[in-house]
Formats: C-alpha cells, structure tokens, sequence
C-alpha cells in the first residue's frame, strides 16, 4: 500500500502521462460540476481550535456554516485529544460535498498539538542528532497518527537555514545552519511523511532563517543578494522539490532581491511564487499561504486584498482567512470582475483536487475511532522520539569536567530552573519533569525557580544556597514561539549566571530552548543544549548529566566567535 501510495504520489507531480489522464478523471469530474462559490471556498483553509462538539451545538453551526455556504476547501486544526478530534474530523467531513484538506502544524510530531500523540523533539534536535534514518522514521510515525485522526496535511518540515542567532521565531523549528544538511534531514523527514500517506509541506518559501523579526508581529526584511539566495536560502526547497514535497509553504517577508514593489511581502508577489517557484524551480504541487492573520501581511493589507494578491502571485489556498464571509466575498468579487481571471481560479482548484485524489479523498472513509488507542501515542513511536531527544544532546563545553556529575548520596545539590517567562508555555508548565528526574538520582537536590516575575530578595537567596552546596545544576528554559518577539533572559537572570560560573564547586548548565545564550554568558564553564522544551528533552538532559546515555550530539548551529557547526564534545 505504501510503495502504490508513493508511485501515486509523485506521477501526480511529474508530467502528464497517459496513467494520470485516467486518473484526473475525477479531479475534471468534479470541477465541471462547480459553481463559481464552489470554486472560490476551494481556496479557503480557516482553523478551529478544538475537539468534540455536538452536531447541533451552536460552534458547530459556525464550522457548518463555514463548509456549506462559503463551501472551505479544508480545515485547520489545533486539537484537544485524539478522539474528540476525530470526531469532530468525520463530522466536519460528512458536512462537505468535497471532501476537506485537514492541516495541521506537526512541528513535534503529532503530539505537538494532540495530546497524548508522540511529542517528537523539534527540527535542530534532529540535526544535532544528524540520522536521516531517524528524521525519516520520526516523520512517518507523525503521519501515521495523524493520518488515524484524519489529519492528511503536515504543515513541516521547516526547511528554512536559520544563521541569524537573533532569529526569535525559526530558530529550533530549523534543521541548522548548513543548507546541505537541512536538505537531507529535510528530504528524508518528507520521505517517511509521505510514505505513510500525508502531504508534507515545506516552509517558509523562500527562506525565513535569516531574518532578526517575528512576521506574526511585523514583516521582516531579507535583504540578500539573489546569489546569497541561491547558495543558502533556496538549496533546501529545491531538495524538496525534486524530492515529490506535496506541498510548500510561503513567507510574510520583504526581500528586495526579488520583489520591486517595496514592502510586497513574498506571500503576494508574483515575482516571487509564480516567477521563482513555480517557473524557475519547477514546482507543480500545492502552495500555502502562510497564515493571513499574522501581521506580516495583515498589519498592511486588507482581509479581501490579501487574500485576491495572494491567489494572483500564485498561492492555492489561502491559510487562516481572519474572516471567511468577508475573504469569501472579495475573491468572488475578484472573479466576478476579471481581476483573478478564472483560468487561474481553475488552475489552483485542480491543484487542490489533485492534492486530495493522492490522499483518497475522492474515496474517503472515516478515521476509525477504535483504532486510535493502538495508533497513536504507540510505546513504539514515543520510544522513538525519546531516542531522538537522547541522541540530540550536545556538550559544547565541560571546563570543571563536570558532565556526568558524580555525587555521593549524602551531598547536596541545588537544581535551579531559570525560565524567560512564567507563563506562556504552549505545552503546560516547564521543568517538572527535570526536577522529579534529578530527585530520583540526587536525592538531596533542592529545586528552585527563578523567572519574569522573581524578585530581588530570590535572587540572593539562591546565591546564599549555591554557597552551601556541593554542587549546582541550572535548566534555563527560553522558548521559541510565535508574537514572543525575543529569545533573551533578564539582566538579573544573566548576572545569575556569570556568579553561579565563578564558583569553584560542579556546575552543569544545560539551557532548553534557544541554543545561543552562550553570546551572553561567555563566561559558563558548562554548556549543554536539548534543542527544545518538551518533558522528552528534559529526561534527556537527566540522562546525560547523569552519565545514563552517551553524549554525541553535534552542533547543527555555529556560536559565531566560539563553536563552528560540527562541535560537540563525547562522554
């Protein structure tokens, strides 16, 4: 099933042949047969953030009214737990005279917005961890449980370079620095994706990694030469491409480059996705915007224009419309009037209804509620992802030989989480994994937070306590995430820091998250990176602090000024 699945998969992005002719047949059935707002909804993907809801239930009549009148091509979806979804999947489903394209953000794995999915670590924890083998088999135990649930679109891989330390939004969600080693984690992640039967999509065309902004805050400006494009940002997603990536994904950037209108984003530029992607590189499947309601595009143009320059640069769908009725509407409108000629309203539908024929769509069945509790969640794919995270972490530096930390039972050691912010962290509380591990090793550890909303007097108290102990272990947590904006720590955090690395006593440092505090700490004799903040990384870092698991992680990153890509010291 899987090899037919394959061969369906990339005749439909090759050029015409007699077998796909026969094939289409449905695809050209079923566009024959629409009206005009047929055509239009075909192009609308909005999001619901929920599970089960009620047929008759007044949030289910929106979601009705979304797929019957403005007639949605798909659905974007944010889920509770994996049966409600489910549920609530088949019945959006049943609601649709065409099926509907569901998506979601797979970053880290499907648990990364299910719970109670395999939580696989992020994209640099795989670089770190540099086995194709393992970001492939991580990418088809997602879409296999996704694809249980009803999910058939994975919004991932990231294939962006991210060589802008000061980068707050790509950062971990990218492979690493080196475009050559993003290329193949990328393409063998997109391999095992679509093996099992998903899409794969990769994102943010055309390069987001090198950009110091937030496009969900303002639209970041990448002003490279065509030729630094060429060699850095564009390799990955020409990989992608002559790999079969069912789909790609814009980016609300500004690259001058590319563009002459000043302040286009890349997301409504012709240049850009028609121009580049489509003419020069060659890509023939499905093109994403990415989401609307992020102020890259919606800070500077309205709900209806975003949407009809979008679909005249070249976008298929068009992701998270703020308002449906209204984008609705105005593509109408635009199709009405000439403005978005129906040859290319026709062009990006028949995308579509080929994007749905390779996932079965024109045969589609239910998500087999049933199955789902030997599916997803399998002790064989979270025993996957934890070796992942295992195989990820790296020992940039160990100058006290600190790493792994030997304690006799009857010495103390003071465990301090130092978290960016309280509050926010889209997975639940940060750290209580780490603390309950190091107590089951060290049992007496002492756990203290110190975060955003820590005052003065905690500070020195902390101070106090690392005096009396015999040794330290500090977990800073600093997430990536969108509309954050920042991935850096308080001064009182950072002076923290450089007095706990005067100190003559064990010091391990291991920092989850943003890998590039050591710019701002020079001074850490100790410097341990995970690459995320999910309770699999903390265990991890446990594990190798412990001596438990070999460290062989290597920097998918450089340090400008102190580590290249490649480091990684070996316990």
């Amino acid at each position: 099933m899987v090899r037919i699945f394959v061969a369906l998969f990339l005749l439909f992005l090759s050029s015409p042949t007699s077998a796909q002719r026969r094939s289409e047949a449905w695809v050209e059935k079923t566009i024959r047969a629409m009206s005009l707002d047929e055509k239009v909804g075909q192009l609308l993907v909005p999001v619901v953030r929920s599970g089960f809801r009620n047929v008759e239930s007044d949030d289910f009549q929106k979601l009705r009214r979304n797929i019957v009148d403005f007639k949605v091509g798909g659905y974007h979806v944010v889920g509770t737990d994996p049966a409600g979804l489910a549920l609530l999947i088949n019945d959006m489903q049943r609601t649709a005279k065409v099926p509907l394209m569901i998506t979601a953000d797979l970053e880290g794995g499907t648990g990364y917005v299910i719970p109670y999915a395999t939580r696989f670590p992020l994209a640099m924890a795989m670089g770190a961890a540099g086995s194709e083998q393992l970001a492939y088999e991580a990418g088809k135990a997602t879409a296999t449980e996704a694809r249980a649930v009803g999910i058939n679109i994975d919004f991932y891989p990231v294939v962006d370079v991210q060589n802008n330390p000061g980068n707050p939004i790509i950062n971990i969600r990218s492979f690493g620095e080196d475009p050559g080693k993003v290329s193949s984690l990328a393409t063998a992640y997109i391999r095992g994706v679509q093996e099992a039967g998903v899409i794969a999509t990769a994102k943010h065309f055309p390069g987001h990694g090198d950009v110091a902004s937030d496009s969900h805050l303002e639209l970041p400006v990448l002003g490279v030469t065509r030729e630094r494009l060429d060699a850095m940002e564009l390799p990955p997603f020409k990989a992608a491409i002559d790999s079969g990536v069912g789909a790609v994904m814009t980016a609300h950037l500004y690259i001058p480059a590319l563009e002459p209108e000043k302040g286009l984003p890349a997301t409504l530029s012709r240049n850009v996705l028609t121009g580049l992607l489509r003419d020069e590189m060659g890509f023939k499947g499905l093109l994403f915007t990415d989401a609307l309601d992020m102020q890259g595009v919606a800070g500077h143009f309205s709900i209806e224009e975003s949407a009809i320059r979008s679909v005249l640069a070249g976008a298929d769908v068009v992701l998270f419309p703020i308002d449906v009725e209204r984008t609705f509407i105005g593509l109408k409108g635009a199709a009405e009037s000439g403005r978005l000629p129906l040859p290319r309203l026709d062009e990006a539908v028949r995308r579509i209804l080929r994007a749905k024929l390779t996932l079965g769509l024109d045969k589609y069945r239910p998500a087999n509620v049933e199955r789902l509790s030997t599916t997803v969640g399998s002790r064989q794919n979270r025993d996957l992802a934890q070796k992942v995270a295992d195989s990820a972490i790296t020992l940039v530096r160990d100058e006290k030989n600190a790493v792994p930390l030997r304690l006799a039972p009857e010495q103390r050691l003071l465990h301090i989480n130092v978290l960016d912010s309280r509050i926010g962290w889209r997975e639940g509380p940060v750290g209580l994994s780490l603390t309950a591990e190091l107590l089951k090793r060290f049992p007496k550890t002492t756990t203290v937070q110190l975060d955003d909303q820590s005052i003065r007097n905690e500070y020195e108290m902390t101070r106090r306590m690392a005096e009396m102990v015999d040794a330290v272990v500090v977990a800073a947590f600093i997430r990536v995430a969108a509309y954050k904006g920042s991935i850096d720590l308080k001064p009182e955090q950072i002076r923290l820091l450089k007095d706990l690395s005067a100190m003559n006593k064990p010091f391990v440092f291991v920092l989850f998250g943003s890998p590039y505090l050591l710019h701002h700490v020079p001074e850490l004799p100790s410097y341990m990176l995970t690459y995320d903040t999910h309770p699999g990384a903390e265990l991890a870092a446990v594990k190798a602090i412990a001596g438990e698991i070999p460290i062989q992680g290597k920097l998918p990153i450089s340090l400008p000024g102190l580590y290249a890509i490649g480091h990684g010291l070996t316990r």
